[in-house]
C-alpha cells in the first residue's frame, strides 16, 4: 500500500545514511471541521469514521508488522479538537476550544483512539489549543488517563513544536517556566519539541516543581521507543527486518506507479453534462490548456511533502494525449489579481477543447494561513466564464484545491461541460488527471468534506459546536449535523459507468441481528420519550452477540469498466437529541468490469456502528428503528425497548 511504501522509503533512506531519525510526525487526523482551515488539505476529511480507518492504515504502514521492532515510529496528530490556524483575531498558539464532551466523543477523539487502539501508534502528539481552558499538552485527563490509561499507549507523547513555551509565553497558564514545565510533563508530556524543557527542566527540579520520577518516566518513554527502533542494535543495515532496505527500494517503479494509483483514485467527478467525458485520444485535434495550476509543478504537492521522483504537470499530462496543445497561464497566480482574459477568450475560440486548470495554492491555505472566502479568488471565476462563453464547446474544468470551494457558478453554467476536482495530487497528477480525461481510469473519487456554499463564512470558525442550533440560525458543521444547502455534498462522485447497489441484510447464509438481545438490560430514558443502552453495560461479549453482517449486491451496467465505491450509513428516525442526521459506518471499493455483479460484505457491529453519544460523552444505543442506507436503498433495524 502508499503508507507501507512510505515507511519502507523512510527506513531505506535511514539505512543510506540520508534520513536523521526513525520518527515520523505523521498522520493527521485532526477532523476537517471547517471548510476555510488552511491544514485541512493534510488531514482525510470530515468524517470520524474515516479518518479513524485511515488512521490505522496508515500507523500500520509506517511502523511495519512486526509487534517488537519498528519499521518506523508513527506519530498521530494533533490531540484534539485543533483545526483553526488564524481567523479574525484569534490564533491557534492561545485559542481556547470550548468543546462539548459529546463532540469530543463522537467527532475529535474517534481517529487518535484508533490510532492507540487498533493502530498501535508509538506517539500521540499534543496539540496548541487549550481545550475548555486546559491546554491540550498539560492535560493528565487527555494524556495520561486517555491516551495512556484508557487507550493504552504503547509510547510516548509530544508536544507540537514550542507548545510548552507558549503555555507559559501566550496562554499564561502558569506563573513562572519552571511551573509550566513541570505542569506539562506532570500531566503526561514525554517529549517537548523545543528547548523549553531542557532550558528550565533542571530548575525545575530543583524547586521541587517536579521530581526525577517524573523526568525518569518521560525518558523511559522515549528511550523504549528508541529501542523499538533499534536505534541501539548497532548499524542499521545489519537488521534482520530492515537491513536490507536502501537504494533499490526508493523510487521503485513500484512505489512510482502507487504514487499514479494514489492520484487517481483521489480524483472525484462533480459534474459530466451529456457525457462531455471520458475524451477518445484521436477525437481531439487541438487543445487550449488555461490556467496558473496546469504547469506549476509546485502546486501538485500540498503543503507537507518529500522530494518527488519525478513530477507530471497537468499540461505535460495532456501533452501525452493531444499533439496540438497551446498553454496559457491566464492569472499571475492562485490570487489571480490579473488575469489574461483577452488572450485567454481568444485561445479558446481557436481550440478544438478546452482545459482550465483552476483553484487554490499554498498562498491561500497553509500551515498558518487559514480562509476568509471558499470562492474562487481574485479574477478566477470572471476568467472561467469568459473562456466558457468563447469556447467552441463546454469546457472543463479541473480544479487543483486542499479545502472545498463554492462553483456553484460553474456547476449550473451549461457552457462548463465536467468539473473535476483533484485535490493536491502529488508527483503523478498531471499523468493521473489526463488518464480520467481521456478514459483511461473511470473515476471513482467520493468528496471527503462537504463542499459549503460562500454564505458558510458567516459562520464564526471559533465555534466548535458540530450540531446545530435552529433556534439561534447555527447550521451545524460536517454532513452529520450540518442543516444548509451544500453546493457538493460529502460522498459525492460521478463515474463513467453506471452502477446499481442493493442492500441484504439477512437471508441465505447471513446470521439476522438479534434485536432482542437488549430488552433486558436496564435502559435510559431519553428527552423524546424513548430509552437507550450505554454501550459499556452492554459489555464485550454483549456487543459481540449483536453483531451481524450485512451485504450489498453491486452491478456494473457500463459502458467502461470501473472501481465502485460502496458507502453505508446509518440513519436514525430522527435527528432530535443531538443524534446526527447519518454516520457513515463503513465503506468497501471494489473493482468491476462491465457488465459484472459482486457481493460486498460489511461486518455491522451496533455497539460501535449504531451508538451515538449523549451529551455527557457516554455512547448509548438507542431502542427502537435504525435504518442501514446504501443510496437510496434503506433497510430497517428495530431493538426491542
Amino acid at each position: 500500500s502508499l503508507v507501507t511504501a512510505i515507511g519502507t522509503e523512510a527506513r531505506a533512506l535511514y539505512n543510506l545514511g540520508q534520513a536523521e531519525g526513525l520518527t515520523i510526525w505523521s498522520p493527521n487526523v485532526n477532523i476537517f471541521r471547517d471548510p476555510r482551515w488552511g491544514r485541512g488539505q493534510e488531514t482525510p476529511g470530515e468524517d470520524p469514521t474515516t479518518a479513524s480507518k485511515y488512521a490505522v492504515a496508515f500507523v500500520r504502514g509506517l511502523q511495519g508488522s512486526s509487534p517488537t521492532v519498528l519499521q518506523t515510529s508513527a506519530c498521530c496528530k494533533h490531540a484534539s479538537a485543533y483545526d483553526l490556524e488564524a481567523w479574525n483575531g484569534a490564533i491557534r498558539y492561545n485559542f481556547n476550544a470550548r468543546v462539548t464532551a459529546q463532540d469530543m466523543a463522537d467527532t475529535f477523539n474517534p481517529p487518535f483512539k484508533s490510532c492507540v487502539e487498533d493502530g498501535r501508534a508509538s506517539c500521540v502528539m499534543c496539540a496548541y489549543t487549550t481545550i475548555n481552558g486546559v491546554p491540550a499538552c498539560a492535560s493528565s485527563d487527555l494524556l495520561s488517563r486517555t491516551f495512556k490509561g484508557d487507550w493504552g499507549l504503547n509510547g510516548y507523547v509530544s508536544s507540537d513544536c514550542d507548545a510548552v513555551a507558549l503555555m507559559h509565553d501566550a496562554q499564561f497558564y502558569r506563573p513562572s517556566p519552571e511551573d509550566t514545565v513541570a505542569v506539562a510533563l506532570k500531566a503526561g508530556l514525554d517529549l517537548n519539541c523545543g528547548n523549553y524543557t531542557q532550558v528550565h527542566g533542571m530548575a525545575a527540579v530543583r524547586q521541587g516543581r517536579m521530581t526525577e520520577q517524573d523526568v525518569d518516566r518521560a525518558l523511559r518513554n522515549l528511550f523504549a521507543v528508541r529501542m523499538r527502533l533499534g536505534h541501539f542494535d548497532g548499524d542499521p543495515r545489519g537488521s534482520a527486518l530492515y537491513g536490507g532496505l536502501g537504494a533499490k527500494d526508493v523510487c521503485s517503479p513500484t512505489h512510482k506507479n502507487l504514487a499514479l494509483q494514489a492520484a487517481t483514485s483521489g480524483i472525484v467527478l462533480l459534474k459530466n453534462d451529456a457525457g462531455i467525458l471520458p475524451l477518445r485520444r484521436g477525437v481531439v485535434a487541438s487543445a487550449a490548456v488555461i490556467g496558473h495550476n496546469a504547469n506549476d509543478p509546485g502546486a501538485l504537492n500540498g503543503n507537507y511533502f518529500g522530494p518527488p521522483c519525478e513530477t507530471t504537470t497537468p499540461l505535460q499530462g495532456l501533452q501525452g494525449y493531444v499533439q496540438n496543445v497551446r498553454f496559457l497561464a491566464g492569472c499571475d497566480s492562485a490570487a489571480c489579481g490579473f488575469a489574461a482574459t483577452g488572450q485567454a477568450v481568444g485561445l479558446a475560440a481557436s481550440s478544438d477543447y478546452v482545459f482550465l486548470f483552476m483553484g487554490l495554492s499554498q498562498a491561500q491555505e497553509q500551515e498558518g494561513l487559514d480562509r476568509t472566502s471558499l470562492l474562487l479568488p481574485g479574477k478566477q471565476q470572471s476568467l472561467i466564464t469568459a473562456v466558457a462563453n468563447a469556447a467552441k464547446r463546454p469546457v472543463i474544468l479541473v480544479l487543483l484545491t486542499g479545502g472545498p470551494v463554492d462553483v456553484t457558478f460553474a456547476k449550473v453554467n451549461p457552457k462548463i461541460g465536467a468539473i473535476l476536482w483533484a485535490g493536491y495530487p502529488g508527483q503523478a497528477g498531471g499523468l493521473a488527471i489526463a488518464r480520467v480525461l481521456f478514459g483511461d481510469h473511470n473515476p471513482s473519487g467520493r468528496l471527503p468534506v462537504t463542499w459549503y456554499p460562500e454564505e458558510f463564512t458567516k459562520v464564526p470558525m471559533t465555534d466548535m459546536r458540530m450540531r446545530a442550533d435552529p433556534a439561534t440560525g447555527y447550521p451545524g458543521r460536517s454532513y452529520r449535523f450540518y442543516r444548509g444547502n451544500a453546493v457538493y455534498k460529502f460522498g459525492y462522485g460521478l463515474s463513467y459507468s453506471k452502477f446499481s447497489r442493493q442492500l441484504v441484510v439477512s437471508g441465505t447464509g447471513n446470521k439476522a441481528p438479534n434485536t432482542n438481545l437488549l430488552a433486558g438490560l436496564a435502559a435510559t430514558p431519553t428527552a423524546d420519550g424513548g430509552a437507550s443502552y450505554v454501550v459499556e453495560e452492554i459489555g464485550a461479549d454483549g456487543c459481540e452477540q449483536l453483531k451481524f453482517p450485512a451485504v450489498v449486491e453491486v452491478q456494473n451496467h457500463g459502458p467502461l469498466d470501473g472501481k465502485h465505491s460502496v458507502l453505508m450509513f446509518l440513519r436514525w428516525p430522527n435527528a432530535t437529541g443531538g443524534r446526527p442526521v447519518s454516520q457513515l459506518i463503513g465503506f468497501r471499493t471494489q473493482h468491476l468490469k462491465a457488465g459484472e455483479k459482486a457481493s460486498l460484505r460489511f461486518d455491522v457491529s451496533p455497539c460501535e456502528h449504531f451508538s451515538r453519544a449523549r451529551e455527557d460523552g457516554k455512547k448509548v444505543i438507542d431502542g427502537g428503528s435504525h435504518f442501514l442506507r446504501v443510496g437510496q436503498d434503506e433497510h430497517e433495524i428495530s431493538f426491542e425497548s
